[in-house]
């Protein structure tokens, strides 16, 4: 993929995804729904399945239609808490040093989790919590709509056209993209359709991202 062209002058901009792309939290993940999925009495494993598809509200529709969706969703959020105060969390490699590395006031968070949990999750970590983040309460469109990242823009003085999107998943991907603007994936085997460069983790990109910010990142991809 083609990388787009860094505009000359203009202040730059990094907005990060966090599950997946700066924290690694499959497995709690997992462990939530497994937990909420055994107090329903389901299978653990088919409801996980569909978890990955959809967001929650669309997971109860389909795995206990039968069920108050607003309990659903309140024992899933019970679950989760405890899980930012118990579970074992950990970083991806290179994403301490890239952070400590972004001047403040030039990278945001724009996340689909809530912000005290993702306070939780870096403060079990020790990554550096930046002056911006937009959580699923900021907004009424979640990702793939554009309405996060252009939020998270707004809130920092950036266009669009200034700022690179870090993504792991294909709604946050196509949420960057519908933004307009620059979108690298990270963490994946293959790249997800439509990023403009992809990095198979996210210390590999970490250099990138940095001559990104200074207006020197160079055109060829990954």
């Amino acid at each position: 993929m083609i990388g787009e062209p860094a505009r000359p002058g203009a202040r730059k901009y990094v907005l990060f995804d966090v599950d997946g792309t700066l924290i690694d939290a499959v497995a709690n993940q997992h462990r939530v729904w497994r937990a909420w999925a055994e107090r329903y009495g389901l299978d653990p494993d088919d409801v996980y399945q569909v978890a990955l598809r959809t967001r929650p509200m669309e997971t109860f529709a389909q795995v206990v239609p039968d069920r108050d969706p607003r309990e659903c969703l309140a024992a899933l959020h019970d679950l989760e808490d405890e899980d930012v105060r118990s579970g074992v969390y950990a970083a991806f490699d290179g994403a301490s040093e890239l952070l400590g590395a972004l001047a403040p006031g030039s990278w945001a968070l724009v996340t689909s989790n809530y912000e005290h949990r993702v306070r939780g999750r870096f403060a079990r970590t020790g990554l550096p919590v930046p002056d911006v983040i937009v959580d699923a309460a900021s907004v009424e469109e979640g990702k793939p709509s554009p309405v996060p990242y252009l939020l998270a823009a707004k809130r920092l003085g950036a266009g669009p056209e200034d700022c690179l999107v870090i993504e792991d998943a294909p709604s946050g991907v196509q949420s960057g993209l519908h933004a307009g603007m620059t979108v690298w994936g990270v963490n994946t085997s293959v790249a997800v359709d439509g990023v403009h460069r992809h990095f198979g983790s996210l210390r590999a990109a970490v250099l990138d991202i940095l001559a990104f910010t200074s207006g020197t990142h160079p055109s060829h991809g990954r």
